[in-house]
């Protein structure tokens, strides 16, 4: 009789811990996925990081030769006027 319950009391103990499994697991695909979107996420922004580096020294070029240009226009302004 005692063998019985030591039987029953463990196979139990084996349902509620496959249930307690089972809840686990369908938790973990929704995880999975909001992992999956944060790693996409976090590539796009490597990639727009690269970019706005790439486009902050454009636009340092851009302003040297801006600069290089306005000190053309005021040698010329200089010339014409002496």
């Amino acid at each position: 009789m005692v063998t019985w319950i030591v039987i029953g009391v463990a196979v139990l103990g084996l349902v509620i811990l496959a249930l307690a499994a089972r809840a686990l697991l369908v938790r973990l695909v929704p995880l999975r996925r909001a992992v999956l979107l944060i790693l996409r996420r976090q590539a796009e922004a490597e990639a727009l990081q690269v970019e706005a580096q790439a486009l902050q020294e454009r636009m340092l070029a851009l302003q040297t030769r801006a600069e290089l240009a306005q000190k053309s226009i005021d040698l010329i302004k200089v010339r014409r006027a002496g």
